[in-house]
């Protein structure tokens, strides 16, 4: 989530109760045309920092190494069209990193440097990246499954309560979401229902 995300509410307040409902793990994602920016832009990551130490959450930074670092972040996620994950592997050490593969080539590339989970995306539609691929299904997701049983997998975009039960059965351990929890109506039972599907699958996250 970003503030950009947050059109109802305070985001801080949707990442509190987000936080209280359940949810595993947080990645900072501050795009958008209107996105923060300088010291406006460390402070809300800081502040989302400080809100998922309280409750034990893992941290994560969406792109920003040098955000990721200065803030002392449990990891970070990239892209294809971010810096190499060679070169992130180097600078972060031992934090966490997620990467997002759409290809068996970007796959082998991410278990060389030892990603420690994957996301994969967009299965469905997403509203909240603007430069989101074509969505691709759970075809790949099933197909990277089948070959790194051990692999911990995210699934990313368009997923909400309705259609998250596909792709944990195509062997997804997570779901990372940001429409579907910041426009809820009721966090706690968006959240109660999708970790109700990830607990009977293993999960490695």
């Amino acid at each position: 989530m970003g503030s950009e995300n947050a059109k109802q509410r305070e985001p801080l307040v949707i990442l509190k109760e987000a936080l209280q409902a359940g949810i595993t793990m947080f990645q900072f994602r501050e795009k958008g045309p209107n996105a923060l920016t300088g010291h406006a832009y460390e402070h809300f990551a800081h502040d989302c920092l400080k809100l998922c130490q309280q409750y034990h959450v893992p941290f994560i930074v969406n792109d920003d190494v040098e955000l990721a670092l200065k803030l002392k972040a449990d990891g970070i996620h990239i892209g294809q069209d971010d810096l190499h994950i060679s070169l992130v592997r180097e600078k972060i050490g031992d934090m966490l990193i997620g990467i997002s593969v759409h290809t068996d080539a970007e796959l082998q590339i991410a278990l060389q440097y030892k990603a420690d989970y994957v996301g994969i995306g967009p299965i469905f539609a997403t509203r909240s990246k603007n430069d989101a691929n074509v969505p691709s299904g759970t075809a790949f997701l099933q197909q990277v499954r089948l070959k790194h049983p051990d692999l911990p997998i995210v699934a990313i975009g368009g997923i909400d309560n309705a259609n998250a039960r596909t792709v944990v059965e195509a062997g997804s351990d997570g779901v990372a979401v940001i429409s579907a929890i910041c426009e809820s109506n009721d966090i706690h039972n968006t959240v109660a229902q999708f970790k109700k599907l990830t607990i009977h699958n293993n999960q490695h996250i």
